[in-house]
């Protein structure tokens, strides 16, 4: 294979590679495109059978990214990787408030971690629609709260926080959601992989399908 192949060259040889190595599977067409394009990011094939996306949750995220939703993340690392020039053609503003100043105070004096005030202050705005969690287990513990007790209703969840401590019981407490409140899509996979990449990488992969590409 030759070295000097284009960006698009290289991408179009991955999806092939990723193809061939994961053959026959049930995902429908809007959601392999969110499949391989996580196994792409992450070079990890287990998001060939982990992901789970409730009912029509890819048609439904890509609508909401095309009425010009805000999108929330939960790290800057998150927010770096959603492709800029493709959520500004429908005007999604996006926003991480972990850093915040008035978050970080807010934080300190009730003693509780930014993560949990972050999702709040973002859901306080009407205007956010889409919320990206691939880090912290509390920030999507947090958002469920706010579904459970305060009747926030997001447009689109992307849970995959990563780690040891509260990743995988967060996405699992995310799953139970799709029985009580089947009005809220959401994607997110099971056990403690996860991270800001990946789920930017979906974010990304639902912007392309919003563009028709």
């Amino acid at each position: 294979m030759s070295t000097h192949l284009r960006p698009e060259e290289i991408e179009a040889e991955s999806f092939r590679l990723i193809e061939a190595e994961v053959g026959p599977h049930s995902w429908s067409f809007e959601e392999w495109q969110v499949v391989r394009r996580a196994i792409h990011t992450s070079a990890d094939f287990e998001y060939s059978k982990n992901l789970f996306f409730s009912a029509a949750a890819v048609v439904r995220g890509v609508a909401a990214l095309r009425r010009g939703l805000g999108i929330v993340t939960d790290t800057n690392m998150a927010l770096a990787g959603i492709n800029r020039a493709r959520r500004e053609r429908f005007g999604n503003r996006i926003s991480c408030f972990v850093a915040d100043a008035e978050v970080a105070r807010a934080a300190q004096a009730e003693g509780v971690t930014r993560s949990i005030l972050a999702m709040g202050k973002g859901a306080a705005d009407p205007a956010n629609g889409i919320f990206v969690i691939g880090n912290a287990p509390t920030s999507l513990f947090e958002l469920l709260r706010l579904v459970r007790e305060e009747n926030f209703k997001p447009a689109l969840v992307i849970g995959l926080p990563v780690g040891f401590v509260g990743a995988a019981e967060s996405k699992e407490a995310l799953l139970a959601l799709e029985d009580d409140y089947p009005e809220i899509p959401f994607i997110t996979n099971r056990g403690r992989k996860g991270g800001s990449n990946v789920a930017a990488a979906v974010v990304n992969a639902l912007l392309i399908m919003a563009e028709g590409g």
